[in-house]
């Protein structure tokens, strides 16, 4: 079920605006969201190597279910989000769930963390509330009808078959050549794949407003939502595998950081495709969000880059010695 929103659209079909409790609402469950799952990589890739060390199935692992519980916890928080807010809004947030997870591998994984990593934490944050405050505040999409248009749109259908074809090469020629030595490889086919997570997960919220309303138009809700449901489903699922398989190969923690970026990217891409958020949003804030998904990214790196860097703020007072 939608979330209210403030101001209805005119008779003009103007975009309706999220009221200011709906936002705080949903900004709090995307913040949430991206904590919880800023742990699931990290809980998975515990259990993982636990029941590596024990010579036994990650399946049989408590921890590595708790990091796949998290998981669908985060999603469901997600969702309600994503119902609540723009695309673009609730997407860059996910941000907060690298400096989160860093932080969590660095007690449970004994993975390094240090001053630079810190600082990178520090710049992803504030990178994502410069992203809150430069994002649009309204929808653009806010019935079954829009949404019906949108999805037949050529432009989105082009963009869904070169996904399509992409996802394809990837997982039936690439993956198996090269996915346990180029991470790039497990990480593009769930970035892909959130070209339909995400606008699923918008467009189950939209149609689900007319389902049980008595109206010509409540069946065909049921089979949009039942089919968005579907390409959901699949989705979902084909990402847990490859996620699953990247943590076994990769450090959680450097996965974590490079989907982070290029998961959001398509995304964006996909949203402003299908939704066109990016229409409500001036130069002002476009530059703003740009600045402030450069700042995230710029966090990230830090974070995972210079990692193995072995430095630390007393090594600034160490004095300079000259030897001749």
């Amino acid at each position: 079920m939608r979330m209210p929103v403030g101001a209805a659209a005119g008779e003009d079909g103007a975009a309706q605006s999220p009221g200011p409790a709906a936002v705080s609402l949903g900004l709090s469950v995307a913040v949430v969201s991206s904590l919880v799952n800023g742990s699931t990589f990290v809980l998975q890739k515990k259990g993982i190597v636990r029941a590596r060390g024990r010579g036994t199935s990650y399946l049989t692992d408590i921890v590595w279910w708790s990091g796949t519980i998290a998981m669908a916890l985060g999603q469901i928080g997600n969702f309600l989000a994503y119902t609540a807010v723009p695309t673009v809004l609730v997407t860059p947030l996910g941000a907060l769930g690298v400096p989160f997870g860093s932080i969590l591998a660095s007690y449970l994984l004994k993975e390094k963390l240090n001053i630079l990593g810190k600082l990178g934490c520090l710049l992803s944050c504030a990178g994502s509330v410069v992203l809150i405050i430069h994002s649009p505040k309204s929808e653009s999409v806010t019935t079954q009808a829009e949404l019906e248009e949108k999805l037949t749109n050529p432009v989105f259908v082009g963009y869904l078959c070169i996904v399509l074809l992409m996802l394809l090469l990837l997982i039936f020629w690439i993956a198996p050549a090269h996915g346990p030595t180029n991470i790039m490889v497990y990480i593009s086919i769930c970035s892909l794949l959130g070209s339909f997570t995400v606008p699923s997960t918008k467009g189950i919220g939209l149609a689900a407003q007319d389902i049980f309303h008595n109206n010509p138009s409540s069946q065909r809700a049921l089979y949009l939502c039942l089919v968005l449901l579907a390409v959901l489903g699949c989705s979902i699922i084909i990402q847990f595998k490859y996620i699953n398989k990247a943590l076994e190969c990769f450090d959680s923690s450097v996965f974590g950081a490079i989907y982070y970026v290029v998961f959001t990217t398509l995304v964006l891409l996909a949203s402003a495709i299908l939704f066109r958020e990016w229409s409500n949003v001036g130069v002002v804030d476009f530059l703003g969000m740009a600045c402030g998904f450069i700042t995230v990214s710029i966090g990230i790196v830090l974070i995972q880059v210079f990692k193995e860097f072995n430095f630390n703020i007393g090594d600034l007072n160490k004095p300079n010695v000259k030897t001749d």
